[in-house]
């Protein structure tokens, strides 16, 4: 599929992410949407990120903005560094996608931007360069800053706890080592890449849950951690490498900092109403989320299937104060969870504190987005069919929510959600029951009964 804008910014095949591609979207966000003082650049850890990133500040330049230039950094890093330097971000980063995949992603003075900023820019891409900006700058000191925000709301809380850090090719590797240690955390790091390493926190194939549990098995962890490509969504398994979902971790953070709403996509499970005073669902995407937290009030948090974390108000940590951030975080989630783990005796023990609600979710590759939505559309608007289709699951529906597209709510508190991906020709599948196993199992079974139905 071509390039596409989005909800998770522009990304496509790198071979079609041309200077003039990227120079159009760059010239339409500055011509749209505020900008503040300049713009700050960074990127993640694949093989086309730096040469995408002299892209962007090309057509920055062009545009009379000031330039500076964050490096190789996670993208909430980046979004606080920017943020309290009073200016808009670009982050180059195809997040979880493969290495032939890349992206961009924009952030304002004030963060994320909305779904107002995507269609400003949408109509803005005919946006023509007006001169030459001031020569680029460097500052590399977004890490730093990202850690202090950390190490000043929590101290040494993590001392005496073993953690695992699963590095692959996270841009925050290194990162991660540094402030779990700082924290007072015993480090091993495991799988470090040399190579870009695809990694979907919310559909994590089954030879890295085997590796995780093998890692686990090897060596004497509280649990293990790690982050998607470019840092803003968490993936944290416990001392037996059992991966905790990411909305497990939401529901554990937003209730260790005292938050009363949360604001979560429809695909988080509903657990979250047993845990939070207030639940508003949105459709998949942090721009949702957080349209979502703007209309709420009071200690609002927001938190995504895929761990991706949302501050919406000034909270606190063991050790001091934790400000608001109003962009997808991984490492908040990851602390508080180890926090979580600590209390309850161990990371297990703490999701078995949690309502009885569990999730699965991946995705049926290489189906175009036509073809996801028609076969989607089919099954939407015709109840025998959707019948016909739960009946190979043994599931009878109860009640249909089209927020964002197909979940069907079935008897047995069984949940089956179809929806297209908005970035990648993907089919995704989610499942909810009240056990993993259970879970898993649908999860199974319906992508196997979609490969015959679609691929076969």
């Amino acid at each position: 599929m071509p390039p596409k804008f989005g909800t998770s910014g522009l990304r496509g095949l790198v071979t079609e992410l041309t200077p003039d591609l990227i120079g159009a979207h760059v010239r339409a966000f500055i011509a749209s949407c505020p900008v503040g003082s300049g713009i700050w650049i960074g990127r993640d850890l694949r093989g086309s990120s730096p040469k995408i990133s002299r892209m962007v500040a090309n057509a920055a330049g062009e545009m009379g903005v000031q330039v500076t230039d964050a490096g190789a950094v996670p993208t909430p890093a980046l979004a606080l560094a920017s943020m309290k330097a009073g200016c808009a971000a670009v982050m180059v980063t195809g997040s979880h996608i493969p290495d032939d995949r890349n992206g961009i992603k924009f952030y304002t003075p004030e963060g994320e931007i909305t779904k107002a900023h995507e269609a400003a820019i949408l109509a803005n891409l005919d946006a023509h360069a007006t001169h030459k900006g001031p020569k680029p700058t460097t500052n590399t000191t977004a890490e730093a800053a990202y850690i202090a925000r950390y190490t000043s709301a929590y101290g040494t809380a993590l001392a005496g706890m073993r953690i695992g850090v699963y590095s692959h090719s996270a841009v925050g590797r290194d990162l991660m080592i540094n402030l779990l240690t700082q924290l007072g955390a015993q480090i091993t790091e495991l799988g470090r890449a040399t190579h870009f390493v695809p990694v979907d926190t919310e559909a994590v194939p089954e030879n890295v849950r085997a590796q995780l549990r093998d890692w686990a098995s090897s060596h004497p962890l509280d649990a293990i951690v790690s982050t998607d490509g470019d840092g803003d969504r968490p993936l944290v398994a416990d001392a037996t490498g059992n991966i905790v979902p990411g909305d497990v971790l939401g529901q554990i953070t937003g209730a260790a900092l005292g938050a009363q709403v949360a604001v979560t996509p429809v695909s988080s499970n509903s657990g979250a109403e047993q845990v939070f005073n207030r639940v508003i669902r949105t459709k998949i995407g942090s721009p949702f989320v957080i349209a979502g937290m703007e209309t709420a009030t009071g200690r609002v948090v927001g938190y995504e299937a895929n761990g991706g974390f949302l501050l919406g108000y000034d909270a606190s940590g063991p050790a001091g104060p934790l400000p608001a951030l109003m962009t997808r975080d991984a490492v908040l989630p990851i602390l508080a969870s180890l926090m979580a783990a600590k209390s309850a005796g161990s990371l297990a023990a703490a999701v078995a504190n949690q309502p009885p609600r569990f999730t699965a979710s991946d995705r049926l590759q290489g189906v175009a987005t036509e073809e996801a939505q028609a076969f989607i559309a089919d099954l939407s608007t015709q109840d025998d069919t959707r019948a016909d289709f739960l009946k190979q699951f043994n599931l009878t529906e109860v009640a249909v929510d089209r927020t964002d597209g197909l979940r069907m709510i079935c008897a047995g508190d069984r949940i089956v959600h179809l929806r297209p991906s908005g970035n990648a020709p993907e089919l995704r599948f989610y499942t909810e029951a009240d056990s993993a196993a259970a879970a898993q199992a649908l999860l199974k079974q319906g992508l196997e009964t979609l490969r015959a139905q679609m691929m076969g």
